[in-house]
């Protein structure tokens, strides 16, 4: 049964040491998924409020999307209706230069390279999958010219990935420049994308 693989499975990414040794922190997978779910959001990896408090998007980057995608926090965090699956379950720490903090550092490649093929594969019924950065659009979309397309150009070419597809934006407040040069992504994928979440949830 999926189910069952799905809930073994899920036990074993809690218990990976994989990448322990790089890790600045005691490695803490932090997922969302079961076997229901029919919205995949694919991030990148924890930050340091994400591991400290355990749950994705637990701040207000995770307020901005869910606003977006016009769900409660209750049904955002409802796994029978959304996985949220990043592509490195643990913080990997921040990337420095010059003394100076320049972000977090990509999630741990050995990650997506042990459970990401597994891990989807228990989740049959995903019907929408989102993609939030570089590392997920490479993922996701290899073999598809889009998967080393910049953030405009991946948005700006939508269609050829809607409806099972859609290349977002990060969330973050920092982004706000990029929403007020883009307009077309508030103005017409926002509405689109509400609609479609709301009737994946509600079919």
């Amino acid at each position: 049964m999926v189910i069952a693989a799905s809930a073994i499975l899920l036990q074993q990414i809690n218990d990976c040491r994989l990448c322990q040794s790089h890790l600045p922190l005691p490695p803490k997978p932090i997922l969302q998924a079961a076997a229901p779910a029919r919205i995949l959001i694919a991030g990148q990896a924890p930050g340091r409020i994400t591991h400290e408090r355990g749950r994705p998007f637990d701040d207000v980057s995770g307020d901005r999307l869910r606003q977006w995608l016009g769900v409660t926090r209750e049904q955002f965090y409802n796994p029978d209706l959304f996985a949220l699956v990043p592509m490195g379950f643990c913080y990997p720490g921040t990337q420095e230069k010059n003394g100076r903090r320049q972000g977090d550092l990509p999630p741990r490649p050995e990650c997506a390279a042990a459970w990401r093929q597994p891990l989807l594969a228990s989740l049959p019924n995903i019907q929408l999958t989102l993609l939030l950065g570089k590392y997920a659009m490479a993922w996701h979309l290899a073999g598809n010219p889009l998967a080393k397309a910049n953030l405009s150009q991946a948005v700006a070419a939508w269609q050829s990935l809607w409806p099972q597809m859609l290349v977002l934006p990060h969330p973050s407040p920092r982004n706000r420049l990029w929403l007020k040069q883009h307009p077309l992504f508030e103005q017409t994928l926002l509405p689109l994308l509400q609609q479609r979440v709301a009737a994946l949830m509600n079919g």
